[in-house]
């Protein structure tokens, strides 16, 4: 099963004058660190500001590129962790070990969602397209 643990934004990430020095970089390198240790880290990365971002809008499946920033700080996401991990319990357990975002001194939030896998759909012959795709790069999409 997995998993991806995305950290909400919020003004001081949206700023970007987040800091290597900061104490809180220090935190999550030694999460990651326990994550890894454990096997169950795919992938984590901070995002940039939306300010360096875009969107794609469609409207009537055409698309419009909107560029960043974007207002809605609390609807953003400033970086994530993906875990593959063998529940949802599990998962739970080191979401609950998920440090303080932003610090001890400021708020924060994170969200945990579950990825779908190729074995949730109906096979037919896209889902077997992709499980094709899967193959090819070395990877799997499932646990």
């Amino acid at each position: 099963m997995r998993f991806m643990i995305m950290v909400r934004a919020n003004a001081l990430s949206e700023s970007g004058e987040m800091h290597s020095d900061d104490p809180i970089f220090a935190e999550m390198a030694a999460y990651h660190e326990e994550l890894a240790k454990a096997g169950v880290l795919l992938d984590a990365s901070g995002l940039k500001p939306s300010s360096c971002g875009w969107r794609v809008r469609y409207s009537e499946g055409k698309p419009t590129i909107v560029d960043g920033p974007f207002a809605e700080t609390n609807e953003l996401i400033a970086g994530y962790t993906l875990i593959q991990v063998r529940s949802r319990e599990e998962a739970l357990e080191w979401a609950r070990r998920f440090p303080a975002p932003f610090g001890k001194h400021a708020d924060g939030e994170i969200e945990v969602r579950q990825l779908y896998e190729l074995e949730d759909f109906e096979q037919n012959d896209s889902i077997e397209r992709f499980r094709e795709i899967e193959k090819a790069r070395g990877g799997t999409s499932s646990n």
